[in-house]
């Protein structure tokens, strides 16, 4: 896999970001973004958010950005004004984006292509991708760099594959969809609303279904997860970071925020919204038109805005029904 890589020293960061080293050596070498808490010695890493502090204090980064109130101890620090924004900035540097590797071809010399294999007129297979053996390309599909999908995938007209997508065995992708887009992360820098750059993946495994005009984002840095047997109906929004079990149904017109995590055999049915950096545990069932808004234990069901237990929400508009004629009665008291 085609990754470009670039390394600064936590000096040259500091220079370029207006910031001040602690317990740092200047020369000490960054070649990656990470999370804290799979951040290295070479990685950079950030801390916004208070309630992470303990996350940050544990972390094997080589370099933290912090702004001028955090105290870390010896931890080694890069203090800045706005340490969110030093990292997508970092995660420019350090992660740019590769030039595409176009060419005349429809199928770049570079990519594999195994036995069997169909690719229709119109369709498109990037730099270094590997198509697995009687894998099916519709007309109109865009397969990017340095994607691999295994044996029998299968992608309608007009899908499009963002670069580094991984797909397991027997994936299919109806019409129009788009995996591997740019997650929707922003940060408000004086007044403007600055790019968080995404230079993560989308992950798939076997036996994947993935309906018309899905569109499932890539990870901020690592991969965006659909797991095995996983089957998603069509116009469902997954975003960056999302991490979804195997054998979950996602049904139409759901979207799930980022960095939310689902279980094993989670349903969720018809227009359910799902609020960021959640969990909802494994066999949960969320009710069509619900909106989860914090983690759910296994084998919950819940339903309503927001979703609480079927039995209680039912109770609830029961009570709301019977409303009106109460109403009346206190009236005529």
């Amino acid at each position: 896999m085609s990754k470009t890589v670039t390394t600064l020293t936590a000096q040259e960061l500091a220079e370029r970001l207006g910031g001040t080293l602690e317990h740092c050596p200047p020369d000490r070498p960054i070649s990656e973004v990470k999370p804290l808490e799979e951040a290295g010695a070479s990685s950079v890493s950030f801390l916004a958010n208070p309630k992470y502090a303990a996350k940050a204090k544990e972390s094997a980064a080589g370099l933290i950005f912090v702004d001028a109130t955090v105290d870390m101890g010896d931890r080694p620090l890069l203090r800045v004004k706005h340490p969110y924004w030093a990292f997508a900035q970092a995660i420019g540097w350090l992660h740019p984006e590769p030039t595409p590797a176009w060419g005349h071809e429809s199928v770049h010399p570079t990519a594999k292509v195994g036995e069997a294999c169909r690719i229709a007129p119109g369709a498109t297979v990037g730099a270094r991708t590997v198509l697995g053996k009687g894998c099916v390309l519709h007309p109109g599909v865009h397969v990017g760099d340095d994607c691999v999908l295994g044996e029998g995938c299968e992608l309608f007209s007009g899908v499009v594959l963002y670069r580094r997508t991984r797909f397991g065995n027997r994936v299919t992708v109806h019409a129009n969809s788009v995996v591997g887009s740019d997650g929707y992360g922003y940060v408000l820098v004086e007044g403007r609303h600055a790019k968080i750059p995404q230079v993560g993946w989308v992950e798939a495994g076997d036996d994947v279904e993935i309906g018309a005009c899905v569109c499932i984002d890539r990870g901020v840095l690592g991969p965006t997860r659909i797991g095995t047997g996983t089957k998603i109906d069509n116009q469902v929004q997954v975003a960056h970071n999302v991490q979804v079990g195997n054998h979950c149904l996602l049904v139409a017109q759901s979207g799930i925020s980022g960095s939310t995590r689902l279980g094993d055999y989670v349903t969720l049915a018809g227009k359910v919204g799902v609020v960021g950096h959640i969990e909802i545990g494994s066999r949960s069932v969320v009710g069509g038109n619900s909106v989860v808004a914090k983690s759910l234990p296994e084998g919950s069901f819940v339903t309503g805005f927001p979703a609480r237990p079927h039995r209680e929400w039912t109770e609830a508009q029961a009570a709301l029904n019977r409303l009106p004629r109460l109403m009346k009665q206190l009236r005529k008291g």
